[in-house]
């Protein structure tokens, strides 16, 4: 859950956040990681202080209280002292990691807009890095929100209310992918000055012109000056604008791009593991809409699996609506309806058998081609902002295949055709797929 530690919010957020589990130390200014769950608060002093020292309330003690008591499951006893670590006068570290955490008790409450409240104040008064919020599995409720995208949107826009350091960061990333976008505004700018300036001098030269007299200057001459300038300013005024827009479109795709990084999936070994994890040793294709339609899909994708697992492709299945089914639970004793049909019976015949021991076998080759989303929600809203960004009509049946490193190759309406697939993708060993790395 929480972070307090100066040294953790400050990881950039591309960064590969493990699972965490921190805890507040006396007398320091960051969390140490621990293996296991936040351990209570030690204190160490040279000599035995009284019982009526040691029990005064502190907003460092508040907060290692509340992380405490959050590992434990006390979620509402962990609010409360975290609430009053922040009328304790605390310094900007702690009012960061008790704003932090405050916000993942609401997140874990389902209270998104006090969540996303105490998570703007941390960000906007306290430094804290949004790749944090990103990365923190204690917040992916939150993360599938309306409040979270609003508040990724304020993020990716920057500003007084949210902080500029997300946008200065994607920014950056934004410079990598397009060097020259800098010097060709700069250019843009300069050439605008030169034409508008130009443009100062040749109107009251075209209005003489136009008046006439003795030493007006020609008019045809004239009027031809003035209409370069003035085209020249209207074009790369143009071309600014437009330049902005595209980088404020690659923001809003890096965006995007980093948000799917994060998304968990579950492996054949019942791991779970973000999307970030897997570059560079899978191209994943998200197959997108009902049940029935991606169930047709991957029953497809079965007669060119050997092609597809030598390209590296891993089934990403994601159901419409699967987030909003209640799971079923089942009671009584016995094994599950699943696990039964999956043992073979000892009553059956030897072909029976056989047959059912080849079923199991398979099933753990299923596994390595196919994974398993967790949170549908957070994929479910990812899915349909990408949606929107293609101009694509939000919950549409689509197809999502992504590249080595993690950004999207390409993608389209309905399921996929495999045998393209199977030929436009190049083998894992290739050249081209190293290059794509």
């Amino acid at each position: 859950m929480a972070v307090g530690t100066l040294a953790v919010l400050q990881h950039h957020f591309f960064y590969l956040s493990k699972s965490r589990t921190q805890t507040w130390f006396h007398n320091t200014t960051h969390l140490k990681s621990q293996k296991l769950f936040r351990v209570p608060l030690i204190y160490s002093s040279s000599s035995s202080s009284s019982s009526s020292e040691t029990k005064i309330e502190t907003a460092e003690s508040c907060v290692n209280l509340g992380l405490s008591l959050f590992s434990k499951g006390r979620v509402n006893d962990a609010l409360i002292q975290f609430e009053t670590a922040l009328t304790l006068g605390p310094n900007p570290l702690e009012a960061q990691a008790a704003l932090y955490n405050k916000a993942c008790c609401h997140a874990y409450r389902g209270e998104g807009k006090k969540a996303a409240d105490c998570l703007r104040t941390a960000l906007r008064e306290y430094n804290l890095k949004f790749g944090t919020i990103l990365n923190d599995p204690d917040l992916a409720s939150f993360r599938a929100l309306p409040e979270f995208k609003e508040l990724q949107e304020e993020a990716r826009l920057g500003g007084e209310d949210i902080g500029s350091s997300f946008r200065r960061d994607l920014k950056l990333i934004s410079e990598v992918q397009a060097p020259f976008r800098g010097v060709r505004r700069f250019f843009y700018i300069a050439f605008s000055a030169a034409a508008g300036i130009s443009t100062f001098f040749t109107i009251p030269r075209l209005i003489r012109a136009i008046e006439g007299g003795d030493g007006a200057p020609d008019l045809l001459n004239t009027a031809g000056n003035a209409a370069i300038n003035i085209g020249g300013l209207v074009l790369f005024v143009a071309l600014f604008i437009w330049e902005n827009k595209k980088e404020e479109e690659q923001l809003a795709q890096i965006t995007r791009d980093e948000t799917l990084s994060r998304l968990p999936l579950r492996l054949s070994t019942n791991r779970v593991v973000e999307l970030v994890q897997l570059r560079d040793t899978v191209r994943p294709v998200i197959l997108a809409g009902n049940k029935e339609t991606v169930s047709r899909a991957i029953q497809k994708a079965e007669r060119f699996r050997t092609d597809l697992l030598k390209r590296g492709v891993l089934l990403v299945p994601v159901i419409w609506g699967e987030a909003k089914r209640p799971p079923i639970e089942k009671k009584g004793f016995g094994l599950s309806e699943k696990a039964t049909t999956s043992l073979p019976s000892i009553g059956d015949d030897f072909e029976e058998r056989a047959q059912s021991i080849t079923a199991k076998s398979r099933l753990k080759t299923e596994a390595r081609f196919k994974a398993e989303i967790v949170s549908s929600s957070e994929w479910e809203r990812w899915i349909r902002d990408q949606q929107k960004s293609e101009g694509v009509t939000p919950g549409q049946d689509v197809y999502i295949i992504l590249r080595l490193d993690g950004r999207v190759r390409r993608s389209g309406k309905g399921m996929p055709d495999w045998q393209q697939i199977a030929q436009e993708l190049p083998p894992m060993d290739a050249l081209l797929s190293k290059l794509e790395r």
